[in-house]
């Protein structure tokens, strides 16, 4: 199945559900091929795929990626990790000075990791597939390294589960064009701009929240009145995202990112 572009991408949804069904290894290889041809900084291709299979090993990674089904319940999932080991021997092997050590460097491989991760998401579902990225890859880069056996100079950025639906959920909203797109320069928000932007949101995030018992149930229990607060209270609270942070910068120390003077 090929779809039009346009509705590859107007029709994306996240897909937590799954068939007990296996992706074959040439529509894998199609969908990987796809991620290598994204653009990326200096053509220097700075990022590392690693696709898991193995049951016994998402079942390690199910704990790290904070007990999310999808991880067990997927044939597949997909890390991609900035990687600049690869390039550092290469450079040992040329002759060349090794650096690429530094949060710049990580920079330039997550943004490189990124972009070939949405093309192996684009791919996948012009294929009929579903896929549903995971925050807890970056969130829990330590675990998640170590479990993929990942070297110094490799830091997980993005993942995603990835197999046949088993479920169609209603796409998302998305916030109005006009909310987003500045032209020729950043134009800051009055609070009537803001609260028209968000108008929307507000409005179907929280009917959402109050339709799913178990979210309900959360925002009755943190007293919570509102989305803006469901946010910062209840999904990313300041404390968690503190903690996180460290976290973060911890391992990309532990990993050779962080040689910045």
């Amino acid at each position: 199945m090929n779809l039009e572009l346009k509705d590859v991408i107007h029709n994306h949804k996240s897909i937590r559900e799954y068939e007990d069904r296996e992706i074959s290894q040439e529509l894998l290889d199609e969908i990987l091929e796809a991620g290598i041809r994204a653009s990326s900084s200096g053509n220097m291709q700075t990022y590392s795929i690693v696709v898991t299979k193995d049951k016994a090993l998402r079942e390690k990674l199910y704990e790290a990626h904070m007990k999310q089904s999808m991880v067990v319940d997927a044939p597949v999932l997909v890390t991609f990790c900035a990687d600049f080991n690869r390039m550092r021997k290469w450079l040992v092997l040329n002759d060349a000075p090794v650096h690429f050590d530094n949060f710049m460097s990580l920079m330039i491989g997550a943004i490189d990791a990124t972009l070939a991760s949405q093309n192996c998401a684009l791919a996948a579902e012009n294929r009929g597939l579903g896929i549903c990225y995971m925050g807890s890859t970056l969130a829990n880069c330590d675990q998640v390294g170590e479990l993929l056996n990942l070297p110094e100079n490799v830091v997980p950025i993005v993942g995603f589960s990835l197999g046949y639906p088993a479920e169609d959920p209603a796409p998302r909203d998305r916030l109005p064009l006009e909310g987003i797109v500045h032209y020729e320069q950043y134009q800051d928000y009055s609070e009537d701009d803001i609260l028209k932007i968000y108008e929307e949101r507000n409005e179907n995030g929280w009917n959402r929240y109050m339709a799913i018992p178990r979210l309900k149930e959360m925002v009755e229990e943190l007293g919570v009145k509102n989305l803006a607060q469901v946010y910062t209270m209840a999904k990313y609270t300041k404390e968690s995202h503190t903690a996180f942070s460290q976290k973060v910068l911890s391992y990309l120390e532990k990993q050779n990112f962080m040689n910045n003077d």
